[in-house]
């Protein structure tokens, strides 16, 4: 009898461990536990922990409800310039309702994806080229209120979304590198101008100092002839006042007074005139043969010669 009982009560305490589980359950801490009871919700969303279920009767689903990252795939779209772009990004989102979550849509992952792309190539389309490359905090808060607003009902928080890279086309890329080019020459001539005007102020106030002291415009010319001397010790510089090229600009300028006669300029006796030379006879010869040869190539000339002329006269 004894043994029967403990018999009984090994076989009890079997089925009590057995069941217990198979009815146990671990919750993990990042995880929710949402049961369904013959296929209808349970209210209570298990907790973190050990829970028990019913043996086949409840179904338990673990929900994470860690944040999410997914990537976007690149989206090809033409922007409101009309610029053919590629973007992708990346959207951060967690579970905020697990019942939610499993009950409201199919996949609640790929349904954030799909609504991450379309709303992704609505940006593309409403955005300028501009806007995507250096504005994309405002793009950003627009791709996150446009998804945000449709995963509330699914029991899924937008947390980020983030436009990762734009792609361009080599032409437009060349397009903006000339551009930019452009522009920084633009800048650069316009400081070039900027730094010449202000160093011909400096300079018309320099020569105003230098008229007052006329001592100073001769340190100067000093110190040019130092430093010239300096960096090419082969080089002679002779300084030449200003003061005298204008004396004698002016003395070359004032015409003569009628009074006053005006004296020959004084020549310096130079060598004895050479005396012409004569034509010798070989030469006259050859002269008369050359003309001779001249006539009979051209014919006769047509003016009358000197003697004719002579008779007639």
């Amino acid at each position: 009898m004894i043994q029967e009982l403990l018999t009984a009560a090994a076989a009890a305490g079997a089925v009590i461990v057995v069941y217990a589980g198979a009815a146990a359950r671990v919750v993990k801490q990042y995880e929710r536990g949402v049961v369904f009871r013959f296929g209808r919700l349970v209210d209570e969303v298990r907790q973190p922990g050990i829970t028990m279920i019913l043996p086949g009767v409840d179904r338990m689903h673990k929900v994470n409800m860690q944040i999410v990252t997914m990537p976007v795939p690149a989206q090809e779209g033409i922007t409101r310039d009309n610029v053919t772009v590629r973007v992708d990004a990346v959207v951060y989102f967690k579970v905020v309702d697990a019942a939610e979550a499993l009950v409201r849509v199919e996949d609640y992952k790929f349904a954030v994806s799909q609504m991450a792309q379309t709303s992704l190539r609505s940006i593309i389309g409403k955005s300028d080229l501009d806007d995507l490359l250096s504005n994309r905090e405002q793009l950003n808060q627009g791709l996150e209120l446009m998804l945000d607003s449709p995963a509330i009902g699914w029991g899924v928080q937008i947390d980020r979304v983030e436009i990762k890279d734009v792609s361009l086309p080599e032409t437009m890329k060349r397009s903006m590198a000339r551009q930019a080019e452009a522009d920084r020459e633009r800048r650069a001539r316009l400081i070039n101008a900027d730094a010449e005007l202000q160093a011909s102020k400096k300079l018309a106030e320099a020569a105003r100092q230098m008229e007052d002291t006329p001592s100073a415009l001769q340190l100067r010319l000093l110190q040019t002839v130092m430093a010239v001397a300096a960096e090419k010790n082969s080089t002679l510089v002779l300084p030449i006042p200003v003061e005298l090229l204008r004396f004698l600009e002016r003395g070359g300028s004032e015409p003569s007074s009628p009074g006053k006669a005006a004296t020959a300029p004084h020549v310096s006796p130079g060598p004895p005139p050479v005396p012409p030379i004569l034509p010798t006879e070989a030469y006259l010869a050859g002269h008369a043969a050359a003309a001779e040869a001249i006539e009979d190539l051209t014919g006769s000339s047509v003016e009358p010669a000197p003697r004719d002329v002579e008779e007639r006269g």
